[in-house]
């Protein structure tokens, strides 16, 4: 039985990671206003995971997420590949304990989605003022949250719409 459950886990693992890296893919072709601000598309499967897959194993969807981003877009040995690290890591931390501290039928993908993308901005803008920008990065901090908040959200309805109606979502997760 604990057998086949890895097994699950490594094709969820798969699966998702795949769909992390062709979304990033996706999110590479639209155009960005500054370098490593990005939609945050390639979120989806991290905000599906958050019902399927146990604390080690989302991490390494993180870890993969990230890994593939910086692969696709060349930026693995740069600044934006910390950007991107310390992003999704963020992110990916509160919206895992914010699903497992608050409940899955308390706290929507919409929460959530608000919630790991304003902790993604804030890390990315944080560092943006360490590294790069200094005081002024200030400045850039009230549209990058208000872009945040409007894909947090976007994201969010997606994850509910998909997680409502999807058969392979209702089979996986955990309970």
């Amino acid at each position: 039985m604990q057998q086949l459950d890895r097994k699950e886990t490594s094709k969820n693992i798969a699966l998702l990671g795949a769909l992390c890296i062709f979304l990033s893919t996706i999110e590479y072709m639209i155009p960005k206003p500054m370098p490593f601000m990005r939609i945050g598309i390639a979120n989806l499967p991290l905000m599906l995971a958050l019902d399927i897959l146990p604390v080690p194993s989302f991490l390494l969807l993180a870890g993969i997420k990230v890994i593939g981003q910086a692969l696709i877009t060349g930026t693995l040995f740069s600044f934006v590949f910390l950007f991107s690290l310390a992003g999704t890591f963020l992110s990916a931390l509160s919206m895992y304990l914010l699903r497992r501290l608050i409940g899955r039928n308390r706290i929507s993908f919409i929460g959530i989605g608000i919630a790991g993308a304003m902790m993604s901005n804030i890390s990315q803008i944080t560092l943006a003022r360490i590294f790069i920008f200094g005081e002024s990065a200030v400045l850039i901090l009230p549209p990058f949250l208000a872009a945040g908040l409007i894909t947090g959200i976007s994201l969010g309805i997606f994850c509910e719409f998909f997680t409502g109606k999807s058969k392979w979502y209702a089979e996986r997760r955990v309970r």
